[in-house]
């Protein structure tokens, strides 16, 4: 599963993770827009919540279910199939709609690996991210899933998805954890 969010982020993907009862059966990897070093700490706050592993992404390593990979800040991050299985990867690239990393660049990534079977979420944020990686991952047959208005900080993100047609689910935040949980559960997100 992948997950995108920009401004108001932190709070929200911290109340997501909180909000599980048990760690994912499928990997997570998240696109938070931060500089550096704040996402490495942004990590580290995130993995004492519990009850997943929480990891800055190194560009290296295997996915691995129950893991929540967070990209790392002013690099784009990426999904690539290897010899050992799904691993991620991190590239200097110019930015995309301004941001390094971006979520586009990950969710693109994300469809081209896992094509339909992927569920994405949409966040608080500002500006369009997420939205053009949405429509590849809709036309692909995957699911989305974007925090509603109401209880977004800022619904630039998350209202481009919902207005373009693209979200299955709009969602108060406080339900995204359990709908997320549902839909893996379902078999609807790798």
């Amino acid at each position: 599963m992948v997950l995108g969010s920009s401004t108001g982020g932190p709070e929200a993907l911290s109340r997501v993770l909180r909000g599980l009862t048990e760690p994912l059966p499928v990997p997570m990897v998240v696109v938070q827009h931060m500089p550096p070093v704040f996402t490495k700490q942004l990590a580290a706050r995130l993995d004492r919540l519990g009850p997943s592993t929480v990891v800055e992404a190194t560009g290296e390593e295997v996915l691995r279910p129950g893991t929540v990979y967070i990209a790392p800040g002013d690099l784009h991050l990426e999904l690539a199939k290897g010899p050992a299985g799904i691993r991620t990867r991190t590239t200097t690239d110019p930015p995309v709609n301004f941001c390094r990393p971006s979520v586009d660049v990950m969710f693109r990534s994300a469809v081209a690996v896992f094509g339909g079977d992927l569920l994405a979420v949409v966040l608080t944020g500002m500006g369009s991210d997420g939205r053009t990686g949405c429509e590849g991952l809709v036309r692909a047959g995957g699911s989305v899933i974007v925090q509603d208005e109401q209880s977004s900080v800022v619904w630039g993100m998350p209202g481009s998805v919902a207005t373009a047609g693209l979200a299955h689910q709009i969602l108060p935040l406080d339900e995204i954890a359990s709908a997320t949980a549902r839909a893996v559960a379902a078999g609807r997100a790798a």
